[in-house]
């Protein structure tokens, strides 16, 4: 699945893509399939963390001032989805850009599997974010939008975040981009219309094995 998505990532064009890894035999699966990846710490606290440490391995000039955060849950990673986050950065200036999509069915709304991203929308395609919960809200009729785990930062954003403390919010919802949020941290919301499957749990595999199946059989 990792390979997928590294796949996926590459195709968005926008440079070179390295794979973040806690275990050697995702290193393995990745170089063999033609990538590159790095061996990072396994008790490192975050992702964001790890993305950090990789990048000093590879990049330890600061010749890169953006990057790009892909989770590697997501095998139908759109690339299209990599290309808005970063557009979305450079237009806004802010700190770190991320992307949301509207909750088209209604069980989704209340579940807390699913992130909401509370946004100040600035025009259809981009909005500031408020907050993010794994709660139903904001509270009252309209739309309910979905948070994407893809993230840009700023080369200096991303060096200022992993130096911070967990914060309160941060431990209670268990979502990091809130440790952002509470230190003054500007996050930019791009809208996508699209969410990308997400593989957390073994139904989620089967039905991700299922969809890219029909997929390509299609």
């Amino acid at each position: 699945m990792i390979v997928r998505v590294w796949r996926r990532a590459s195709e968005a064009g926008v440079g070179p893509v390295v794979v973040a890894a806690a275990e050697a035999v995702i290193v393995e699966a990745v170089e063999k399939a033609g990538g590159r990846a790095v061996l990072t710490d396994p008790d490192l606290p975050s992702g964001t963390d790890r993305v950090f440490r990789a990048l000093q391995s590879i990049d330890s000039e600061g010749s890169h001032d953006v990057v790009v955060n892909v989770q590697g849950d997501l095998p139908d990673l759109d690339p299209s989805s990599v290309r808005a986050v970063l557009r979305t950065l450079t237009q806004t200036r802010s700190d770190i850009a991320t992307l949301a999509a509207p909750i088209t069915e209604r069980a989704q709304r209340s579940n807390p599997a699913v992130v909401k991203a509370v946004v100040s929308w600035t025009s259809d395609e981009v909005g500031r974010a408020l907050y993010f919960t794994r709660a139903e809200a904001p509270a009252g009729d309209g739309p309910l939008y979905y948070h994407i785990g893809i993230y840009a930062f700023s080369r200096a954003a991303l060096n200022r975040f992993v130096a911070l403390q967990p914060s309160s919010l941060e431990l209670q919802e268990k979502l990091e981009q809130l440790r952002a949020l509470e230190a003054g941290m500007s996050i930019a919301v791009g809208r996508v219309d699209r969410v990308p499957l997400s593989v957390d749990t073994q139904v989620d595999l089967d039905e991700a094995r299922r969809v890219l199946a029909a997929r390509k059989g299609s």
